[in-house]
């Protein structure tokens, strides 16, 4: 009879016995699990991890015991290594040529209106490559400004002057259109972060754009809007807005 060690399934603790209690079952002294003992080796220096089975189960195969498998995590190490040197790659040629690769989506401009189909959605386009979307709109003292954000200093927005004058009850059900081509216009002037400092650029003509003007509900002025400029970088603002209406207050009397 020759004596070997197998290992419990549960816990790991080795145990030792001969040939002949091979397919008996013990118990294991750390964890007290019913085991199955395994087959003895046929040979002395036949290397295996040898394992036991827990009682009812079906006996576990053995695994020859090779030592660490190094080539395949050296496989999967040198692959992961290819993967990230492409990722950096993509990255940095990304950034290099991202005013070629990432431009401003620009299907909505045209200085054609009547090719102009003014969509029934909030208004939204791009203001000098930036996408925009208008979160508030507000009239005063003749100007009609649509931006992004709904507090602090504009940021991202445009502002038309379409009052010259003229209060809101006036502009109600009105329209505006101006062509390229038109001898004289409003101002307009688009505002646009710019890394550290404000971007700003005013036009006072060569821009297309129509405003279609609603009555006055409580104290706020609706419409739809489609402005289009004549800059690089194809700036466009189209659809609905609520603008709300801010009236200048009342000089105190003496």
């Amino acid at each position: 009879m020759s004596e070997f060690k197998y290992a419990c399934p549960v816990c790991g603790q080795h145990i030792k016995c001969d040939s002949s209690q091979e397919g008996t079952v013990m118990e294991c002294p750390t964890c007290f699990q019913k085991i199955t003992v395994p087959q003895a080796p046929t040979t002395e220096e036949q290397k295996f991890i040898l394992t036991g089975t827990k009682k009812g189960e079906r006996p576990m195969p053995t695994i020859p015991d090779n030592g660490p498998i190094t080539p395949s995590a050296k496989r999967y190490s040198g692959a992961l290594a290819v993967i990230i040197i492409f990722l950096l790659i993509g990255t940095a040629v990304a950034f290099i040529y991202r005013g070629t690769i990432f431009r401003p989506h620009t299907a909505g401009w045209t200085m054609n209106l009547d090719r102009v189909t003014i969509p029934d959605t909030p208004a939204a386009g791009q203001i000098h490559g930036q996408n925009f979307t208008n979160d508030r709109a507000i009239l005063q003292n003749g100007a009609l400004t649509l931006r992004a954000g709904t507090r602090g200093p504009l940021d991202l927005g445009v502002v038309i002057n379409v009052g010259d004058g003229r209060q809101p009850e006036n502009l109600a059900g009105t329209s505006i259109n101006v062509s390229t081509d038109a001898p004289t216009a409003s101002r307009v002037t688009l505002h646009w972060p710019d890394s550290s400092q404000a971007g700003r650029q005013t036009w006072g003509d060569g821009y297309a754009l129509r405003l279609d003007f609603d009555e006055i509900t409580n104290n706020r002025l609706s419409g739809k809007i489609y402005f289009c400029a004549p800059d690089d970088m194809k700036s466009y603002v189209a659809g609905t807005f609520d603008a709300e209406i801010r009236r200048p207050r009342p000089r105190p009397q003496n």
